[in-house]
């Protein structure tokens, strides 16, 4: 009786193991989503390494809420000034990341040239805006955390609807960031970080962050509640005191998100 035995060749093995390895490149884009996800990421890490920016999104609105809180400079009525103020600084935080923030942002990136490289790549016009988009919601999670920790040590107790208030934040987040993107794809950026810088400071004055819109004349106060800051601010105001969904101003805020998101999409140049 014989033994038969299978030898394996080092040349056989090599041949088998290069078959297995294909390493020819496979040109093409990567998908949509891959995509966003990229442009997000790199956007959130520039938005973290940016100390200005963290002063504007961050510092300032922790400063306001807790120094008017303390100093009894503003009048609410009888009421709580930290419950007062607490909605106001959110809408705040939201409008200085997703406009204010993103406008300068986006202006300087287009001047030198950022925009323009990434415009030679398979990021659409519209991937850049939604990665843009969802940088900014990351950064606001975080803002809503500090700023809600910070409003509870200084004895804010809501009576809250958290998903009232989530769906107000998500529909300001889009009404800002349409503004902040439009801006930017269409001045200059000197004329960005000015124009941004100077309706920051108006719409914080006069969008009842800090002084209640009762404060105004009738009719100016009548006008100002259609401005987005106001929307948001009286609504989250009504949301989180347990007061429910505030239709007219979703209503509003989608108006102005869905409004400025267009013009944004159709107007924005990468150089």
């Amino acid at each position: 009786m014989t033994q038969s035995s299978t030898t394996h060749s080092p040349a056989a093995a090599g041949e088998g193991s290069a078959a297995a390895l294909d390493l020819r490149p496979a040109p093409g884009a990567a998908s949509a989503a891959t995509r966003v996800i990229a442009q997000t990421g790199a956007e959130v890490r520039a938005m973290l390494r940016n100390g200005e920016q963290l002063l504007i999104t961050l510092i300032i609105p922790v400063f306001l809420l807790v120094g008017f809180t303390v100093a009894p400079l503003i009048d609410v009525g009888g009421g709580s000034r930290v419950g007062f103020l607490t909605p106001g600084v959110l809408a705040l935080a939201v409008m200085s990341t997703a406009f204010t923030g993103q406008a300068i942002a986006t202006g300087f990136e287009r001047r030198y040239g950022v925009l323009k490289r990434l415009g030679a790549t398979p990021l659409t016009r519209g991937g850049l805006m939604m990665g843009k988009t969802l940088a900014v919601v990351a950064v606001e999670v975080l803002q809503v955390a500090v700023i809600v920790a910070v409003a509870l040590s200084l004895g804010w107790r809501p009576s809250a609807s958290p998903l009232a208030a989530a769906l107000l934040l998500v529909l300001g987040t889009a009404a800002f960031s349409g503004l902040g993107l439009l801006m930017a794809g269409t001045l200059r950026a000197e004329a960005t970080l000015a124009g941004a810088n100077l309706v920051y400071l108006v719409l914080l004055a006069c969008g009842g962050v800090i002084f209640p819109l009762s404060k105004f004349p009738p009719g100016v106060a009548s006008v100002l509640e259609f401005l987005p800051i106001s929307a948001l601010t009286g609504g989250l105001r009504q949301a989180l005191s347990g007061g429910g969904l505030p239709l007219a101003a979703c209503a509003i805020l989608a108006a102005w998100a869905a409004l400025s998101l267009t013009l944004a999409a159709k107007t924005f140049r990468w150089e």
